[in-house]
C-alpha cells in the first residue's frame, strides 16, 4: 500500500470519531434548544438523534474533511442542518439568535471534555500503543471542536454568528443579514481558498486554545 495512503488512514483513524461528535452534537444542541423553546420541528423529522447517520452529509461530513487532512490544511465541516422553525418561536429573531448559539457552545463544551480526557491521559503516565491512539484522539477532538466554534461564530449568515448577529441588530440591518445568508457558503469558500480565513480564525483560536489548556494546566506542546 503507498505511503500516503497509510498516513490517511491513521490520521482518519483519529480524526473520524471527533469530527463525527463535534458535527452531530452541534446540530442536535441546535434542535434540542429550540424544542425546548417552542419549535419540535428537528423533533419531528427525527434529528433529535445521536446517530451520527441522521446527520451525515456526504460532502460537508465525509469528504470536505477527508479531503481537508489528506491536503494537510485547514480542517472544518458540516452536518444537515436541522430543520428549524422560526414561525413556532414565541421571539423569531431572538429565539434564532439563542438556538444558533447553542451550536458553538456545545462545541465548547466537547473541547472542554476532549482536553480533561488528554489530562487523564496525560496523567496516567502511559506509553502504550492505545494511550498514545487516545491522546492523539483527544487532541484532535480539542482542535475540532475550537475550530467550528470559532468558524461559526464568524458573523456571516448562514453561520451561527451570522444568525446571532441578526438576533441583535435592528430589523433593518438583520433583514440586510438575511439577504446575504445564499451567498454565504460562496463567501466562506473564496475565504478559506484565499487564506483569509485561516488568518481571521488563528488568534480566536490560540487564545481559546491557550485558555482551555490553562484551565486543565496541559502544556500546549502536546498539540505538536
Amino acid at each position: 500500500m503507498p505511503e500516503f495512503l497509510i498516513e490517511l488512514a491513521q490520521k482518519l483513524s483519529v480524526w473520524a470519531l471527533p469530527v463525527l461528535f463535534a458535527i452531530t452534537l452541534h446540530e442536535v444542541a441546535h434542535g434540542w434548544v429550540a424544542r425546548s423553546l417552542g419549535d419540535p420541528t428537528a423533533a419531528l423529522a427525527g434529528r433529535l438523534t445521536l446517530n451520527p447517520i441522521k446527520h451525515i452529509d456526504p460532502v460537508g461530513t465525509l469528504l470536505v474533511p477527508a479531503v481537508l487532512l489528506a491536503m494537510g490544511g485547514f480542517l472544518f465541516g458540516w452536518a444537515k442542518p436541522v430543520p428549524v422553525d422560526a414561525r413556532r418561536l414565541p421571539h423569531p429573531r431572538r429565539d434564532m439568535a439563542i438556538v444558533a448559539v447553542a451550536g458553538p457552545l456545545s462545541n465548547l463544551l466537547m473541547a472542554a471534555l476532549w482536553a480533561l480526557g488528554l489530562k487523564l491521559i496525560l496523567l496516567s503516565g502511559s506509553e502504550s500503543a492505545i494511550m498514545l491512539g487516545l491522546r492523539y484522539m483527544c487532541v484532535a477532538g480539542v482542535v475540532i471542536n475550537l475550530v467550528l466554534m470559532v468558524l461559526n461564530l464568524l458573523p456571516l449568515p448562514p453561520l451561527d454568528g451570522g444568525r446571532v448577529l441578526a438576533g441583535l441588530v435592528p430589523d433593518g440591518a438583520a433583514r440586510a443579514l438575511d439577504r446575504i445568508e445564499p451567498y454565504g457558503l460562496v463567501i466562506l469558500i473564496v475565504l478559506l481558498a484565499t487564506g483569509v480565513l485561516g488568518k481571521l480564525l488563528f488568534w480566536p483560536l490560540m487564545i481559546s486554545e491557550g485558555l482551555l489548556f490553562q484551565l486543565f494546566n496541559i502544556n500546549g506542546s502536546v498539540l505538536h
